[in-house]
Parts: structure tokens; C-alpha cells; sequence
């Protein structure tokens, strides 16, 4: 077995390409028909917009749209639907193009769904196991050379799968989710060849074979099951998941916790009969092993016309609309413009995109506003800031929210922000969290380092993640390149299982990081005045390599109080490009050369 590298990662400018550590740093070391494919939109020409008749109720349910392919077993020509759908994605990491392939109940065969940009594929069943691929559902690195780490935006769920060679390939970055999966073999995170990777997320599912990370450097897999786990580079974090690795940070650095402490899967769509609904997993506390194991997943459902079916080119007065007479949102792929933010007042309301449906706030506006009540569930789109800066992109209960939310928390669940990247975007804060007893479960919150409109003052983004709410939950907290804190923790009782960060590479010098008398922002600061937080696996990467001379003080920074503790902790220069002086406050051995070797605590304090 070749030896896995042990870092990697992305840096261009504007578009054009520079020494980067994703792209440079290895020479170191049923209804809808399927009739042809629509016509992608430009970016520069928005759909026309359509708004609702005034005095008209807004209807529930309807198609979901061009851009939803639906198969079953007997739909002529599938693989090459699949096949055209890639090579228009394939290498789209900035374009326009969305796609939601969908699976109706039933046993497919000979199929290899090959992944690219913005392409969700998923079953329609109310188990895994209720729609079975006799094939592969492929993530690999051909159109980068080999390189997996910038293959985000994608995901798989619902579906069963019986890999051709018995080990399904899934080399993915952020932002690329594998939830609800059975795969009936071994699965394989790294790309052909053992290139660089750096993912990656999985939960509510069973591998009965092996999961072979290789090459990825992190990887965070929740509430599942798996026949073996074969190794690990630098952060490999377990909760609730059996077959597990046994705790053994940092050699090999696998952290593993026997339950997650609370959980709620993420909504999915699925068919009754000839009938959608939208299936609301429960809450679990403690939880251990997949939801659909031992049959029908506990939860309740909501029929599709209970949902507003949101095309791209509608506009957020309809949405709220929708909303405001209670109806839920279902966004189908594409881009959504917003002149002001969508507001979720009411309680247990759900918010679920399809194919990474994007809103953009066009003037400044907050993308989503949520009102501090039980329940909601935002799932399943990306933010991505606009040109003018907004003050925030996604807030979670208003400033002072309150109330308590431990038996009906609100869920935030592969909920992608991005500010940069496909263009010039500004925002201070990209997502606040208010409410209490909120779960986060798996963001990818970045500060574009690469693609257009990127630069130090030009996508210009101070703070990742701020937390003002109490008892919060982070499962899966990917958090990248803010100019000041990616993360800043100010609730009580704050917890977070698996954190993954890397400082902003693009940094022009020592004095633009400092932060008073401290060299550089903390990735993650809990509060001074915090009495109780915990974190378990952690790290944070450093790239500087505008000023390789930059040094950070710390990775993380605490108060020193009792109910403050971290587990598994690690900081990396990556190719001596910058240091840490330590790890967290003032403990934890400094990075030192081009060695890219972690630094670890262990327990702190």
C-alpha cells in the first residue's frame, strides 16, 4: 500500500492559479420525464421572476421541476442520463448547474452514478435498503489530476449498493455528505492512485465491509455502523458508531465516543404509493447505530402539499408568503436571488433544499431568519454571500433569543455557507446561532481561498461561526480561512464532536492577524466569561504562504475553568508555512519546519 500523504489543500487567486496546499503542495511531498437535459442558466441573466397572484393562496405541492430526475427500475437509458450529468458537473466547481437524481423503490443494475459538482443523488424509499444499486455511486479526482481535495458539493443518501468490485469508491472534500447509505461491500475514501483528500462526513449508515480513509487527512462518521476502519492521517473522530476504532488520540489519532450525546437525522424525501411525503426523523439522545436498521425509521412525515415547491426565480416576498401561511419550503435546485431574508417564524416548520439549491442575498439582506421557537429543520442548501456585505448570512433565533428548545431543538443540517469563490461575496458573521439547544450537524462554513473574487479585503469575511446560545450541539463543524475567528463560542454548555479548520491562508502579514497583545485568531475561542464547554477531536491547519513568517500564538483558546475541557486536540503547519506557538492557551507543543507533522493535547486542562 502506497503511504498516504499527509496533507493538502486549495489557494489561487481570483481565479488564477498559485502555490496552493490542495493543488501545489504534493510535489513536496414519478412522475417527471426524462427527455433530455435543460439548457443551464447564465449567471449574468436571472430567470425571470415569478411571484404568486396577490389575492390567491399559494398552492402546495406540485412537480419539482427540470432539474429533479427521477428513475425507476424500468426507465429506459439511465446510465447515460448519469453519464451526461457528470461530464456537465464534472468540473462546474463555480457554475450555475444543479441536479437532484432521484431513485424510485426498486433493484437497479449495471449502474455507475459518477458525482460531480452540485449533484445530489438519493433513494426514494423509507429504508436504504428499499432501493438497491447493483453498481457504484462514484466520487474519484480524474478532473484534478488525482487530487480529491477540492471535490465538494455533492452527496449521497437513501440508497443500497452492491459495489461491481465490492468496494465503492467516495473520495470527497467538504461539504459532500454520505448519509443513509448501505453499502453491501467496503467503501474507499481516498481517489485512485491515494492522491490527496481531505474530507469528510458520514452518518446513519452501514458499510458491512471496510472503510479504507487512505489519504484523507479528517474524517468525522456519526451514528452508523461499519465492518472495519483500516487507518487514519491526522483527525478521525467516531460518535455512536459501531464497529468503531477504540479511542487511541493521537497514535493512532482516532477519537471515539461511544454514543452521540443528541441527534436528529435529516429530513428526507420518499414515496408513499405513488405519493411524496417528507419524513421527519425523531430526536435521539445517546444514540448508537443507524435509524433504519431494524426496519421503518422512527418519526413522522408530511405529505408534499403541505410544502411550497420553490423554483428558482421566485422571490423571497413569495417565499415568506409560503411561509407565513403555513406551508413548509421545499427548494428545488438552482440559484435563488434574494432581495431581503427569508423568515421562518413558525414552529416545527421545515426548510429542505434539493441539489444544493443556493440563495444569494443580493443587497446586504440576511439569507435566513429564524425565530427563536421548537423544531425547525434547515437542511440540504448553500448560502452563498453576495456581493454587498451582509451583516449576517444565517441567524438562527434573534439576538437574546431565550427560550428553551431541549425537547424540539432546531436542527441546521448540510446547511453550506460560502462567501467567495463564484464571485465577490462579503459578510462580518456568515452564521449566528441565538436559540438554545440548536444542533448543528455538518456545515462547511468557508471563506473562499480559491476561484473568483477572492483576496485578503476582497471577500472579506471576520467571523465563521458565532454561538450566543446555550447547550448548543456542533456534530461535524468544518469551519475555513475567516479573517478573524473562524469560531467564537460565547453560550453556556457548548458542545462540539469534530471540528475542522484551516487559518486564512491569504493573510498579508503579522499585523493583519493580530489580535491585541495575541499572535493571530484563535480558529476556535470560547468566551472569557464561559463557565462550562467541551469539545472532542479538534484541529486547525495553518497555511500562510502570502507571509510564511506569520505565527499564530494558538490553534484554540479557552477560559481556564473547570467545566471548560477539550479532548484531542492538534495543530499542523502545513509545509512550515506559518506556526503555531502552541496548541490551545498556553499548553501544547509549537510547530516548528516543513515537516507537517501535528502537535496534540490530549486532555485540557
Amino acid at each position: 500500500m502506497p503511504t498516504p500523504p499527509t496533507s493538502s489543500t486549495d489557494d489561487t487567486a481570483s481565479g488564477t492559479p498559485r502555490p496552493s496546499r490542495r493543488g501545489v503542495l504534493a510535489a513536496m511531498t414519478a412522475a417527471l420525464p426524462v427527455v433530455g437535459l435543460p439548457a443551464l442558466p447564465s449567471r449574468a441573466s436571472a430567470a425571470p421572476v415569478a411571484t404568486a397572484p396577490a389575492a390567491a393562496a399559494l398552492p402546495g405541492g406540485g412537480d419539482l421541476g427540470p432539474h429533479v430526475l427521477v428513475f425507476d427500475p424500468a426507465t429506459p437509458g439511465i446510465q447515460g442520463k448519469l453519464d451526461e450529468i457528470f461530464r456537465r458537473q464534472e468540473k462546474a466547481q463555480f457554475g450555475d448547474g444543479r441536479y437532484q437524481l432521484l431513485f424510485k423503490p426498486g433493484t437497479y443494475h449495471g449502474l455507475n452514478a459518477q458525482l460531480g459538482f452540485y449533484t445530489s443523488i438519493a433513494g426514494l424509499g423509507l429504508s436504504p435498503d428499499d432501493t438497491t444499486i447493483n453498481g457504484d455511486v462514484t466520487v474519484d479526482a480524474g478532473w484534478f489530476d488525482g487530487n480529491a481535495t477540492q471535490n465538494f458539493w455533492r452527496s449521497a443518501e437513501n440508497l443500497a449498493l452492491r459495489p461491481v468490485n465490492g468496494t465503492n469508491r467516495w473520495a470527497v472534500a467538504q461539504a459532500a455528505p454520505f448519509r443513509r447509505m448501505h453499502v453491501k461491500g467496503g467503501l474507499n475514501l481516498a481517489p485512485d492512485g491515494y492522491g490527496w483528500a481531505s474530507g469528510g462526513y458520514i452518518a446513519d449508515s452501514r458499510i458491512d465491509g471496510t472503510v479504507g480513509p487512505y489519504s484523507q487527512q479528517q474524517w468525522y462518521t456519526r451514528d452508523s455502523a461499519v465492518g472495519g476502519w483500516n487507518n487514519a492521517v491526522w483527525n478521525m473522530v467516531f460518535s455512536g458508531v459501531e464497529g468503531a476504532p477504540a479511542q487511541s488520540f493521537p497514535h493512532p489519532p482516532y477519537t471515539t465516543l461511544d454514543t452521540t450525546p443528541v441527534s436528529r437525522e435529516k429530513p428526507f424525501l420518499y414515496l408513499d404509493g405513488a405519493d411524496y411525503r417528507v419524513f421527519l426523523p425523531e430526536k435521539r439522545t445517546h444514540a448508537r447505530g443507524t435509524t433504519w436498521g431494524n426496519g421503518t425509521p422512527r418519526g413522522t412525515s408530511l405529505p408534499l402539499g403541505a410544502f411550497y415547491v420553490a423554483k428558482p426565480g421566485i422571490d423571497a416576498a413569495t417565499l415568506n408568503a409560503a411561509l407565513a401561511q403555513g406551508l413548509h419550503l421545499l427548494l428545488t435546485p438552482g440559484v435563488y436571488h434574494l432581495d431581503r431574508a427569508i423568515e421562518v417564524r413558525r414552529a416545527h416548520t421545515v426548510v429542505l433544499g434539493l441539489g444544493y439549491a443556493t440563495l444569494v442575498p443580493d443587497n446586504g439582506v440576511t439569507a435566513v431568519k429564524v425565530a427563536d421557537v421548537d423544531g425547525v429543520r434547515l437542511a440540504g442548501f448553500l448560502i452563498d454571500a453576495g456581493p454587498v456585505n451582509s451583516a449576517t448570512l444565517l441567524e438562527v433565533g434573534p439576538e437574546g433569543a431565550s427560550a428553551g428548545h431541549a425537547e424540539h431543538p432546531t436542527t441546521v443540517q448540510d446547511v453550506f455557507i460560502r462567501i467567495g469563490g463564484a464571485g465577490v461575496g462579503k459578510a462580518t458573521t456568515s452564521m449566528v446561532i441565538n436559540s438554545n439547544h440548536t444542533l448543528v450537524d455538518h456545515t462547511w462554513v468557508w471563506r473562499a481561498d480559491h476561484g473568483d473574487g477572492v483576496g485578503w479585503d476582497i471577500n472579506r469575511a471576520d467571523y465563521g461561526v458565532r454561538v450566543n446560545g446555550d447547550d448548543v450541539l456542533a456534530t461535524g463543524l468544518f469551519v475555513e480561512h475567516f479573517n478573524k475567528y473562524d469560531v467564537e463560542w460565547r453560550g453556556e454548555r457548548g458542545r462540539t464532536v469534530f471540528f475542522q479548520n484551516e487559518k486564512a491562508y491569504d493573510a498579508p502579514d503579522q499585523a493583519a492577524v493580530q489580535n491585541g497583545g495575541t499572535k493571530g485568531y484563535a480558529a476556535y475561542k470560547v468566551a472569557d466569561g464561559v463557565t462550562t464547554h467541551e469539545g472532542w477531536g479538534l484541529g486547525s491547519y495553518c497555511y500562510y504562504n502570502v507571509d510564511p513568517t506569520i505565527r499564530q500564538d494558538h490553534g484554540f483558546e479557552a477560559p481556564n475553568e473547570p467545566g471548560v475541557t477539550f479532548h484531542d486536540l492538534l495543530v499542523v503547519s502545513l509545509g512550515g508555512k506559518g506556526q503555531y506557538e502552541h496548541v490551545i492557551n498556553g499548553v501544547g507543543a509549537a510547530t516548528s519546519g516543513t515537516s507537517t507533522v501535528p502537535s496534540t493535547v490530549v486532555s485540557y486542562p
